[in-house]
């Protein structure tokens, strides 16, 4: 983001003001270039299927998927844009719509959210992420709780328990009967950054939402040094310890048959985790998913959301295309659709889950997010971008994962450190 001019900045803010009304694009035959990281599993079968819906439409639809993390799909993305020729839209999501839709102009998708009536099925702390100067200009497409509990039944078979824990000292008290129990490695999650700041972000928010909205998302210097933070590091060091230490920078699906298969016992996943086991394979009674550990006993939601940013093009057919993807982004069908393939959960509140082809783990998850709302225990995920910017994540992350993985470091120097990060990178 430092590379990008002062011009090319108010250049971008220009265009925002000046963005077409997709609604009264052209009767030409829709277009639409799409850029985003998913390629394969649930999430490259999810937007293949969203394509395929395009193209019954009557759409060309040409995606170009960047595997790996957001931070290559996002170096593409600005490629593009320095070369003055960005996609018609990309995934993009959380602060990052707000700081990108400063460096190339945006379509105000104002008038076809009002005509689906979208403004009012969509948590409105979600909304404004999506509208940063007021108009929309991206769509939220799917949600998820990067906090949610999964559970072997046959780990949870060998430690003899039947109880969901619901606190953290719960949760601990599992893994070490679980650990007796013959499970070799309690904690099945994998060891790449993301997996590194879920661990983290999920230890904060369940010992207390309030502290990590402080501490997190507002980046107060007196939360970031409390003894929450301290607890929450601690807990971490108790998370990375019932690991296998040969899964350092491995993805956790590299753990997922020995988590079915009860040799591991518990991950602490993001919904797409059940998209990614049904995808190979695994049924829903080999696992249960619920609410992550909330110390106060109401859950805690870290919220994750995926969506789509519309890039102004001038092309008439792309701009067809835009009016047509912003249509199927919004329809209730495309979403059930699209959280049945992934394990997401809907944007829209209205959608019915009670039917079949959605999990209990979903129907939970669904809950969870309302009664965290209701609470004010709904909070934005750090390790997936919501609660700050890349950079800055990036910064938090490197001092997470470097905890994680070298058992030197104590709680406090992790708490210093990851105050100093947050000052250098503000």
């Amino acid at each position: 983001m430092n590379a990008i001019s002062r011009r090319s900045m108010l250049a971008g803010a220009a265009g925002l003001l000046a963005a077409p009304d997709l609604s009264q694009a052209q009767a030409v035959k829709p277009r639409l270039t799409v850029i985003s990281q998913w390629s394969s599993g649930s999430d490259g079968a999810a937007i293949t299927a969203l394509g395929k819906k395009f193209e019954e439409k009557g759409g060309i639809w040409q995606h170009s998927p960047v595997p790996g993390f957001t931070t290559e799909m996002m170096n593409k993305l600005r490629a593009q844009i320095m070369a003055g020729d960005p996609p018609a839209c990309s995934q993009l999501k959380g602060p990052e719509i707000a700081a990108w839709s400063n460096i190339a102009a945006t379509v105000n998708l104002d008038a076809l959210v009002a005509a689906a009536g979208y403004a009012k099925v969509v948590a409105p702390d979600l909304a404004r992420l999506h509208k940063p100067a007021g108009k929309w200009i991206s769509l939220p497409l799917q949600i998820y709780s990067t906090n949610m509990l999964f559970l072997s039944k046959r780990a949870m078979d060998k430690a003899k328990a039947d109880k969901i824990p619901v606190t953290w000292a719960e949760f601990n008290e599992l893994a070490e009967k679980m650990k007796a129990g013959g499970v070799t490695y309690p904690i099945a999650n994998g060891g790449t950054r993301p997996d590194d700041g879920q661990k983290f972000e999920a230890s904060l928010a369940g010992i207390s939402p309030t502290v990590y909205r402080t501490a997190i998302m507002n980046l107060d210097e007196k939360a970031l040094k409390g003894p929450e933070m301290k607890a929450a590091f601690a807990q971490v060091r108790k998370i990375a310890d019932w690991m296998d230490p040969n899964t350092a920078a491995q993805h956790y699906s590299t753990n997922l048959q020995r988590f079915i298969a009860g040799d591991m016992g518990l991950m602490i996943q993001g919904g797409w985790a059940q998209g990614v086991l049904l995808n190979a394979g695994f049924k829903l009674d080999d696992f249960i998913i619920a609410p992550g550990p909330s110390d106060n006993g109401k859950p805690v939601f870290l919220l994750n959301a995926d969506a789509f940013i519309f890039w102004q093009r001038k092309e008439p057919d792309l701009q067809a295309g835009q009016t047509l993807m912003a249509q199927l982004v919004m329809d209730p069908a495309i979403q059930t659709m699209y959280s049945q393939i992934t394990g997401s959960i809907p944007v829209r509140t209205d959608v019915d889950l009670s039917g079949a082809g959605w999990s209990d783990g979903q129907r939970r998850t669904s809950a969870a997010l309302k009664e965290a709302v209701a609470t004010n225990q709904a909070v934005l995920s750090l390790a997936h971008n919501m609660a700050q910017e890349n950079g800055l994540t990036a910064a938090m992350i490197d001092v997470i994962t470097e905890y994680v993985k070298n058992k030197s470091i104590t709680p406090d120097q992790a708490i210093a450190r990851l105050s100093d990060a947050v000052e250098g990178a503000r």
